[in-house]
């Protein structure tokens, strides 16, 4: 016990002494519950959700509502909640970490918290380890919140279910799958309460956020509402390293910048295109889209070959006007090296961004480098974050207490067992090799072996986990192999593991989720005595045996471990094994403890237990956790800087998914993007420092404008007159764009166009923020803070793509043209975008390259000047 826990108490025992009061109601309300018939149980759920809507809170509704989940699980599963389970269900109401030991009931514990959080018809989210779980725990659970007229959903990798009962008889409720009926995601989110994996829940988040149409998404549009992580050390901790990212193989897109890098220098300056050096652009005219038009063979370059196309188009020119060899770059080791600007020397892993890298690549003949596209990406800290309320539950989580406040705000709150646990954890026992360790690993299984008591033996990894099993072959035991190589047997093999005379050897054994049973699982049809009898005859021969061999780098996994045995006041006793050739042992245990097994001389089968040896291990995984808890914390400050860019762009996304019309905000865009380029070229009020010919030249390749506009714009009287002008000008255009393509189309497309526009720069934006994270690293030699360095280069990035999208949307819209009918005939109807199929029947609009209804005989686009 700590000073300062003897100065001021356990503060872990005043939290549950405070839940005790509350345990005390929902006890009370046990026999009022149970005269209840099913159909009033079940109508509590609309009463509690009225009660709810007339300002009562769920605290209000909370000893009530336990009490309605209790006794629909003594129904239906014929299981009734402990009072520390009780305890556990208030820890997670109250957005807490429930450290409950294995076999103490969790996944039952969980019920309580979601169903009263599920009142408020928001949903609610049981987020597991792996697909098997989330099927097992929704089939399982869902017979309890059926009970109670609440929905249940499961999320898996490749499908979705809603639990629907097939059996009525409460006895006859079983985990396997048959009460699982196959429905779209949507529904399943849509659910009171949907399980799944962390991944499908962080996945679906990213896809959704990539669609172009509301009806495509998957999870509630109103947002995250309350979320219970099952294992949370496993999933908030040891996997948080890793982001998750969505990509995509850009095969094609090397092809692409070759092709284009062919065509841009057969065009002509101030005949195909302009160049503002002044601005670092280059765009083309009119004439030069129609020459690119037939050089590639296509009618109207924006409507076949889609915005990605025109973005390659713009690359190669850019490469080819404005970027020269051994000014802006140099080729080096057939690659493509940046110069910077302003020290002249080689910025070694930054690449432009925007696809210009590869347009350059192309332009002078070197490999054009094949990427996997980073489409979208976040980090599970960040997803989880979002949840307006979190909770968790795992066996070991007061070992990494202090991550869990510092980067989820989570307390951890200790739930007592149910009844007292009494195994038996001996020391560790140390041996100078590794042979010499598993050689003793052997005996010890082999002596258990014979008095009938199951042996449960942890290892690190697949190799080692294979040459135990190899040992134990050489000694004729028997025993069950779990790795990744026979995962899909997890469950079955977990839950036999408490067999009398069993031995199982597996791999880590953190969020295997199946209880082990002393004598094994009961099965359907088995005599109750004989299943009575193995069980006694296993608490004999002194419970489950639990052989570490080896010491994780976290304390927690050994403790998950340990804790297999010992559940509900179980026997049960633990040992681990450790060598100095361990990984650990090698990379972090003190010298003095190597040059003591060397002095004594021990033989390499014989162990040592000695409390040095003991501390030195528990010192080298507190240096690790140390280690990792800086890695966890490097990731999530990089991602930090990500994150609210990443929240502008989908909060953006969304808001025009939402609007029946995005006329007004198309129109400000306009109207914001010509008065930047005014502003750009009439930097003052005074007329003699306009640039108006730049001005029209730069206007004139977004939309047409008339004959006169060169004198008009002379008459301006103030810059302001000017931007009202030129707006205005904008707006008459695109009212008859308007009118061409039909008010409803139109619609469609600025959504269509924006979309898409943001999602392809938005993609090379992250992409350069990779690159810049690479490149921020070296700057601390010069003693400069990489983190800052790239919140600062972030921020201006992030501006800047912003801009970009406006640039490109505003250069696009006026551009778009409807296929004509005899296309259409031909071939089915494209989206105006990407070429992608949408429904609809022949168009009656006229296209660029048809003749003008006028009677002229001229093209349209060449009569009118589109």
């Amino acid at each position: 016990m700590s000073f300062f826990t003897k100065l001021f108490g356990d503060s872990n025992k005043r939290v549950v002494a405070e839940y005790e009061p509350i345990v005390a109601q929902i006890n009370a309300l046990e026999v009022k519950f149970q005269a209840f018939s099913n159909d009033e149980l079940k109508a509590k759920t609309q009463e509690f959700k009225k009660r709810l809507a007339k300002d009562e809170t769920l605290d209000d509704l909370l000893p009530e509502a336990f009490a309605a989940v209790r006794e629909a699980s003594k129904r239906t599963l014929g299981q009734r909640h402990f009072d520390v389970q009780l305890i556990g269900g208030l820890v997670l109401h109250n957005g807490q970490i429930a450290e409950m030991k294995t076999g103490e009931g969790k996944t039952l514990t969980a019920t309580l918290a979601m169903y009263l959080n599920a009142l408020e018809g928001k949903g609610v989210h049981a987020v597991t380890v792996n697909d098997y779980l989330a099927k097992r725990d929704t089939n399982w659970m869902g017979s309890v919140f059926h009970l109670l007229g609440m929905s249940v959903g499961c999320i898996q990798h490749d499908q979705a279910f809603l639990y629907e009962p097939k059996k009525v008889d409460a006895n006859e409720v079983t985990v396997e799958m048959q009460n699982l009926r196959p429905v779209v995601r949507r529904e399943a989110y849509l659910a009171d309460i949907t399980y799944g994996t962390n991944n499908e829940f962080g996945f679906d988040y990213l896809r959704d956020n990539m669609v172009a149409g509301l009806e495509e998404m998957a999870q509630r549009s109103e947002g995250n509402n309350f979320v219970i992580v099952d294992e949370v050390d496993s999933i908030l901790i040891d996997e948080s390293r890793t982001p998750l990212i969505i990509s995509a193989p850009d095969e094609d897109s090397g092809k692409l910048y070759e092709t284009f890098s062919k065509i841009a220098p057969k065009l002509i300056e101030n005949e195909d295109y302009n160049v503002d050096e002044k601005m670092r652009t280059a765009t083309l005219t009119e004439a030069g889209i129609e020459k690119v038009e037939q050089i590639l063979g296509l009618g109207n370059i924006y409507t076949e070959g889609g915005i990605k196309y025109v973005h390659h188009l713009e690359q190669a020119l850019r490469a080819q006007a404005l970027f020269k060899l051994d000014r802006d770059y140099v080729v080096k080791n057939n690659e493509i090296l940046i110069v910077d600007e302003f020290t002249g020397r080689l910025m070694q892993g930054r690449r432009y961004s925007e696809g210009l890298h590869q347009a350059l690549e192309a332009k002078e003949s070197v490999p054009v480098q094949k990427e996997s596209r980073t489409l979208a990406t976040i980090t599970f800290q960040n997803y989880f974050r979002m949840y307006k309320k979190i909770a968790g539950m795992t066996g070991t989580a007061f070992t990494s207490a202090e991550e869990f406040s510092k980067v989820y705000k989570l307390e951890v709150v200790a739930v007592p067992t149910n009844k007292a646990m009494i195994r038996e954890d001996w020391p560790d026992s140390v041996y100078r090799s590794e042979m010499g360790k598993f050689q003793a690993v052997a005996r010890e299984i082999k002596e258990c072996n014979k008095k009938g008591q199951p042996v449960l033996v942890g290892t690190v990894s697949i190799e080692k986990n294979e040459l135990l099993s190899a040992l134990l072959k050489k000694e004729g035991i028997e025993h069950e192999l779990l790795n990744a190589k026979n995962h899909e047997r997890e469950a079955q093999i977990v839950a036999n593991a408490g067999r009398r005379g069993a031995v199982t050897v597996a791999t880590n054994m953190a969020g295997r989720g199946v209880d082990i049973i002393l004598g094994g699982r009961f099965i359907d049809g088995q005599d109750k005595d004989d299943w009575q009898r193995a069980h006694d005859s296993v608490i004999v021969a002194g419970g489950l045996h639990i052989i570490g061999t080896e010491r994780h780098e976290a304390r927690r996994i050994d403790d998950q471990l340990r804790g297999r045995a010992g559940r509900q006041g179980d026997p049960g006793s633990s040992r681990f094994f450790v060598s100095l050739e361990d990984d650990l042992m090698r990379i972090f245990a003190p010298d003095k403890v190597k040059s003591m097994m060397e002095f004594l001389k021990v033989p390499e089968d014989q162990a040592i237990e000695n409390k040095m040896v003991s501390r030195a291990i528990e010192g080298a995984q507190a240096k690790i956790e140390g280690y990792n808890f800086d890695i966890r914390k490097h990731v999530l400050e990089y991602d930090d800087v990500m994150n609210k860019q990443r929240e502008t762009i989908y909060r953006r996304r969304r808001e025009v998914l939402e609007k029946a019309s995005t006329k007004d905000e198309v129109q400000e865009i306009i109207a914001s993007e010509i008065a930047k380029i005014i502003k750009f070229h009439a930097p003052s009020e005074w007329p003699e420092d306009w640039n108006l010919e730049e001005i029209r030249e730069v206007l004139k390749t977004i939309f047409p404008l008339p004959v006169e506009v060169a004198q008009s714009m002379a008459d301006a009287k103030n810059r302001d007159d000017l931007i009202d002008y030129l707006v205005g000008l904008a707006k008459i255009a695109y009212e008859e764009k308007e009118k061409q393509l039909g008010e409803a189309k139109m619609r469609e497309i600025e959504k269509m166009f924006y979309l898409r526009t943001t999602d392809m720069f938005w993609m090379e934006h992250l992409d350069e923020m990779g690159y810049l994270r690479d490149s921020v690293r070296l700057r601390a030699y010069g003693q400069r803070d990489p983190l800052v360095e790239y919140k600062n280069e972030g921020i201006k990035l992030f501006q800047r793509l912003l801009g970009t999208i406006q640039t490109s949307f505003v250069g696009s819209i006026y551009k778009v043209e409807m296929m004509s009918e005899q296309a259409a005939e031909k071939k089915e109807v494209r989206n105006i975008l990407a070429g992608q199929v949408v429904s609809g029947g022949k168009r009656n609009e006229v296209g660029r390259n048809d003749p003008c209804s006028c009677g002229s005989g001229k093209k349209y686009k060449k009569c009118h000047g589109k």
